[in-house]
């Protein structure tokens, strides 16, 4: 069998000591993406609280041992995972399909596996991959892109998104052309007019229609795909109680973030220079993004549904998932109470909507406003959200979409009136809404905030 440290140590002697310890000094290497802000609480919202850090402290004065940390940041998942590949980053957190490449990848070599030990956040439909165009772009539904040239960073989530969108809309990767690049390329190729739509994963489509620099044309939600973000640990890495300790820290980082969403929203924002507007309608409390540490067989199942798309394209020769995935660290660290973890979001939206005057009860049509200067309030459903905005200066208000529950900026949501208000997350969706219920009309948010005296 081959074994990695023997090739590496081959070519580079360097390597074999990079991450060379003392008996009394451990190292760990953490490889993270500071902007996929699904992965926060195993990057950078855990990095800025320091709950790693005082746990590995506490850990030193019992075992008078001395841990060192070092946090790496990356823009993808493909280099964090050759970063492990090559015995130099220890604990990776990356999207699923990059977890499924790192996998496939490290079983290749003895002591250069990996293992798949947690979840960061997910969303059961797949709504954290979208395509965007530019606000002027001619294309108003998927087909509009044949021919086109489409962004994607090939062999990530959003670009397997992106392919198995169009071929459901019955357009092959032969009838457009898709351009391999990295997130920021792609965005500053949408502005420039380099290409015709970007497909990306968090917090990319977000950020970019938050900015009135493009509109949302997919949600990846109609695919009814969970997508996901993860952990993943070197399983040579030699010592265990550091990677429990680690997921302790991780969800010391999702308790945080559950019961401070906006401080959490802020902290990432400073971090990483995105717009908090952006970093909330993913993390805040019914974000897009659920947080929660459990690998649900549904999350598990999503891999199985997407293995066969990255073995296509080649991005992936076998995968033993089962090998691969590992939950006996987080068994150790929930003890009994990991088996009753529920795929429910656990950060509702709750309190009592100031402006209707009622409770929020019910997830699918709560909403929040975020009044300039003021907290976030919370609305019942999305009639009492456009009350609560009329003549108010508004940072941001966020509703779900009515048929897929997606979360999205009200003011960028395509409205329906049918008795009622109705936010949609793409133009193609409240259309086939309002051709499937006759009387209902496509509305303009300006319209629909007017008609909600």
């Amino acid at each position: 069998m081959k074994t990695l440290r023997a090739l590496l140590c081959g070519v580079l002697l360097a390597g074999c000591t990079a991450n060379a310890e003392s008996p009394s000094v451990v190292n760990l290497v953490i490889g993270y993406q500071s902007k996929t802000i699904n992965t926060v609480t195993a990057g950078t919202l855990l990095r800025s609280l320091g709950y790693l850090e005082k746990r590995l402290t506490e850990l030193g004065k019992r075992d008078g041992k001395t841990y060192k940390v070092t946090w790496q940041d990356y823009s993808t998942g493909a280099p964090i995972t050759a970063q492990m590949v090559a015995g130099k980053i220890d604990i990776g957190s990356m999207g699923d399909y990059p977890m499924l490449i790192n996998g496939s990848r490290t079983q290749e070599f003895g002591d250069g596996r990996t293992k798949l030990i947690a979840a960061t956040g997910y969303n059961l439909l797949g709504a954290l991959n979208m395509v965007v165009v530019p606000k002027d772009s001619p294309a108003h539904e998927l087909k509009d892109l044949r021919g086109k040239k489409i962004s994607a960073s090939v062999g990530s989530a959003g670009h397997g998104t992106t392919v198995h969108a169009l071929r459901d809309a019955g357009i092959g990767t032969g009838d457009v052309h898709i351009q391999n690049q990295a997130p920021a390329v792609g965005a500053s190729g949408l502005q420039s007019g380099a290409v015709d739509a970007l497909g990306q994963f968090v917090a990319w489509p977000g950020q970019l229609v938050f900015g009135g620099q493009a509109r949302l044309l997919y949600d990846g939600s109609a695919l009814k795909l969970p997508t996901w973000h993860g952990v993943v640990v070197r399983e040579a890495y030699p010592h265990r109680e550091v990677i429990t300790e680690f997921l302790r820290a991780q969800r010391d980082a999702t308790d945080y973030l559950h019961q401070h969403p906006m401080e959490a929203a802020e902290k990432v924002a400073t971090a990483t220079k995105l717009p908090a507007e952006v970093v909330y309608l993913y993390n805040g409390p019914g974000g897009m993004v659920t947080f929660d540490l459990p690998l649900k067989q549904p999350l598990i199942d999503a891999l199985r549904t997407d293995a066969p798309f990255l073995k296509s394209i080649g991005n992936i020769k076998r995968l033993d998932l089962d090998a691969f995935v590992d939950d006996s660290y987080l068994r150790e660290v929930y003890g009994p109470a990991y088996n009753a973890s529920s795929l429910d979001n656990p950060a509702p939206i709750t309190g009592t909507d100031p402006v209707c005057g009622t409770p929020v009860t019910d997830p699918r049509l709560a909403g929040e406003v975020w009044v300039r200067g003021a907290s976030v309030q919370p609305s019942a459903n999305p009639d009492c959200l456009l009350k609560a905005i009329r003549g108010k200066q508004i940072r941001a208000a966020y509703v779900p979409d009515a048929v897929t529950g997606t979360r999205w900026f009200a003011d960028k949501a395509y409205w329906v009136r049918d008795g009622r208000h109705l936010p949609f997350t793409t133009e193609s969706a409240a259309k086939s809404y309002v051709a499937a219920h006759p009387g209902s009309t496509l509305i303009s948010y300006a319209q629909a905030v007017e008609e909600s005296r």
